[in-house]
């Protein structure tokens, strides 16, 4: 029987979630997008003009520039490849030691003007992550878009001719989203070496197609998910469901504890649900901090707390969810 009354997620800890140093910027650099998912947290679509201005890209280059401490840029969206500073922001990434990774629809390689994104990549040797939610094409075009599958199979199969999946410094990941539910037959994600096994032999035996990892991502109650759970009055008891497979081991391991995630303005957020969501990251002063505030301060490391919602159980459900998948 499912309990009525749903923990905040802060008191589901015996302490709170805490800071570690930052090594981890993950940017989001708009909301256009090719497409328009039905599971997007993001609530991109091809409608959507938001990106990131000049100005706050300019900041952004200062930063990963300035903090040596950075390992990691991400660059997402919307569909990052097509908005504003991109290409700016991985090179003077690559150019700084970091590792870039952009996390591609891959179907963007086909509209016009992004054609040449494949080898953009291979050559500064980005990292890419690519939505791949299932490797079957009636689950995966229900999700994304009518032909979505076909154009993804021929863009991974484009990265392949790139070397990517197969020279070890082109790596190409997928990710696995589950449908959204619909009903109240909840599940966690599949067991991911499984699921990853699954995947390769499946997409090697038909598309002649290699890679390196698959990351299970739940889906989280946010953005188009949540309109969806709360259309089907599912929103309540699927956060129930979560927190009824809270797994405390997940905690130490959760993305937000060593990123800060900036949006196209130049706020800055513990993660990318907290920036859909609106909830930005605070110093131990309760000031909000943005990417002018970090240059200022001359620190990465001014959030002492974590801030946490409900929608945490979805990180922390199973084997837990992160942008690499699962933690434990």
């Amino acid at each position: 029987m499912i309990q009525t009354t749903l923990t905040p997620f802060k008191s589901k800890l015996n302490k709170p979630l805490t800071k570690n140093q930052i090594t981890v910027l993950q940017i989001n650099l708009g909301k256009r997008c090719n497409l328009a998912c039905t599971h997007c947290h993001v609530e991109a679509s091809p409608k959507r003009t938001e990106e990131i201005s000049p100005e706050i890209c300019h900041q952004l280059l200062e930063l990963i520039n300035r903090f040596p401490q950075i390992q990691t840029v991400d660059l997402t969206g919307g569909a990052p490849e097509m908005l504003y500073g991109f290409k700016p922001l991985a090179e003077a990434s690559r150019a700084a030691g970091k590792q870039v990774i952009v996390r591609s629809n891959l179907t963007i390689y086909f509209e016009k003007g992004f054609e040449d994104i494949p080898e953009y990549c291979a050559k500064n040797k980005l990292r890419i992550i690519a939505s791949l939610p299932c490797y079957q094409s009636a689950n995966v075009d229900r999700m994304r878009g009518s032909g979505v599958f076909d154009a993804s199979i021929k863009a991974l199969q484009k990265l392949n001719h790139f070397g990517y999946g197969k020279h070890p410094e082109l790596i190409l990941d997928l990710v696995y989203n589950p449908q959204v539910p619909s009903t109240e037959k909840f599940s966690l994600t599949p067991e991911q070496a499984k699921l990853e096994k699954d995947y390769k032999t499946y997409l090697e035996e038909h598309f002649d197609i290699c890679f390196n990892q698959l990351f299970t991502i739940t889906n989280l109650p946010v953005g188009r998910t949540k309109f969806h759970l709360e259309h089907k009055r599912l929103h309540k008891n699927y956060l129930h469901f979560l927190e009824a497979n809270f797994n405390p081991t997940t905690v130490e391991h959760l993305m937000c504890r060593n990123e800060l995630s900036i949006d196209y303005l130049g706020n800055v957020y513990d993660c990318d649900f907290n920036q859909m969501e609106n909830l930005s990251a605070k110093t131990n002063k309760n000031e909000k901090i943005t990417v002018a505030k970090l240059l200022e301060y001359g620190s990465l490391d001014l959030i002492q707390e974590v801030q946490t919602a409900t929608y945490c159980y979805g990180c922390t459900a199973g084997s837990g969810s992160s942008c690499g998948g699962s933690l434990v």
